[in-house]
């Protein structure tokens, strides 16, 4: 029986934590599918296939076994759940801020899908304080984010960050 993890987000940018994460689920899977967020309800300062190309070049990094294959989604984790028969939802715990808000979205989850488990896993204690808005914000004011995001996605946030001045 294959396992099938889905590990979804924004992604925008991703990260060396969200690097650390689809590593980590890697080893719990046989396939992962890294599910980029159309984000209807965010101000992405990357649009969908931005982000979707820079998840497919760090993804393209990771040997570690598993089938990884990034994807867009738009709408319900769950229907995504369903598209791909993915029975495990990998979330990312950085803080117990986050763990509040993930349990409340892994209640309602199991109640849309009850087979669908989640299964949360702790940041790497190196990248706790790291998360996508903080990156954007410290490349906009021309602070160094290259030991925190791989370096295509470090380039792809100076040309951003450039053009937008």
């Amino acid at each position: 029986m294959t396992r099938i993890a889905i590990y979804p987000g924004t992604f925008d940018p991703i990260t060396r934590g969200h690097e650390d994460i689809i590593r980590r689920a890697g080893a719990l899977c046989d396939r992962l599918y890294v599910a980029v967020a159309r984000a209807h309800h965010k101000q992405t300062l990357f649009n969908i296939e931005e982000r979707l190309a820079m998840v497919c070049t760090v993804c393209a990094d990771i040997h570690n076994g598993c089938d990884i294959r990034p994807v867009a989604f738009e709408g319900l984790l769950v229907e995504a759940c369903r598209q791909y028969a993915a029975t495990i939802i990998v979330r990312g715990i950085r803080s117990v801020a986050d763990y509040e808000y993930e349990h409340q979205l892994s209640g309602m989850n199991r109640h849309l899908l009850p087979q669908a488990e989640t299964v949360f896993l702790i940041t790497a204690d190196h990248y706790s304080f790291v998360s996508s808005s903080l990156i954007r914000e410290t490349a906009r004011l021309g602070g160094d984010v290259g030991e925190l995001v791989h370096a295509s996605v470090k380039k792809n946030l100076t040309t951003k960050v450039c053009t937008q001045s």
